[in-house]
């Protein structure tokens, strides 16, 4: 089997630097539309304020946002150190296989967490249209913001784990 094109390591290293820093910027527009997310409705009771920490599957959704962003900000930190030093410490067989476990489990739990985002506005939306208590439409579409940057995020992370799948077998 001949041999990668010369510098096609260091071309793939700047590709999924540069994937981990759109996923970064992604995980963190989207945890910042998720927290200042509430609604407000005045009804016959008096005022009735929703808050996405109100809801469960929002705190998922977050929890799945904040273990990307540290798994993303930590794989940046690795990818900046690899790209500088050719064979260091993290360049060896740990740091392979952190890759491409570490980014298929992150990318399962950003998946997840979108999916539950985008499952619970919808099912929320219908809920309370039904009930006759009406947030407006703004709660929802910056639920589903925060969704769809956390699903690109997960496409991202994704990406990066078909390309770190590509260095094992230089490795084993």
């Amino acid at each position: 089997m001949a041999d990668a094109a010369p510098g096609s390591s260091t071309t793939s290293r700047v590709v999924l630097l540069i994937l981990r820093v759109f996923s970064f910027v992604l995980l963190l527009i989207s945890l910042i539309v998720l927290a200042v997310n509430s609604g407000t409705m005045e009804s016959d009771v008096g005022t009735l304020k929703i808050h996405f920490n109100d809801v469960y599957a929002y705190r998922y959704m977050l929890a799945a946002i904040v273990i990307g962003f540290a798994y993303s900000l930590m794989q940046l930190a690795f990818s900046v150190f690899r790209l500088l030093m050719a064979n260091g410490c993290l360049g060896g067989d740990c740091g392979v296989l952190l890759d491409f476990y570490g980014d298929k489990v992150v990318s399962y739990v950003l998946a997840t967490g979108a999916a539950a985002g985008f499952g619970v506005t919808t099912d929320l939306k219908r809920v309370f249209e039904i009930a006759g208590l009406d947030f407006g439409d703004k709660f929802y579409q910056m639920a589903n913001a925060s969704a769809s940057l956390l699903f690109l995020a997960f496409v991202c992370t994704a990406i990066c784990s078909v390309l770190s799948s590509y260095a094992l077998p230089k490795k084993f």
